[in-house]
């Protein structure tokens, strides 16, 4: 049973969704573009995806903890693939980690 007042925008994110955004991922070429992205998967999908440096030193892209945030009726397919796709960009824009590295004042 579904409660009234709850959150379907999750469920909204069928497999061709999924392959927009995971397109959508693959073109950011900046921080900047990134933080947008972040905030049209809160708007539109209603979950949160968080990317901070780890708690540890940072070596690697592995150092950065990509997550997204489990939400009722978001499979967890997605919540794999848009980490993946996100980690897999920042490999091939590095200047767009260290802008992230930057942001947690790694740098300063």
């Amino acid at each position: 049973m579904v409660e009234p007042d709850a959150d379907v925008r999750p469920l909204a994110i069928d497999r061709k969704q999924e392959q927009k955004l995971i397109e959508r991922i693959g073109r950011i070429e900046s921080y900047a573009e990134l933080q947008h992205v972040q905030e049209l998967i809160r708007k539109n999908i209603g979950a949160e995806l968080r990317i901070a440096p780890g708690p540890k030193e940072v070596r690697t892209l592995r150092g950065i903890i990509i997550v997204l945030e489990e939400k009722p009726g978001l499979c967890k397919k997605v919540r794999q693939s848009v980490p993946a796709a996100v980690r897999k960009r920042l490999q091939e824009k590095p200047e767009i980690a260290w802008a992230i590295l930057d942001a947690g004042n790694l740098f300063a």
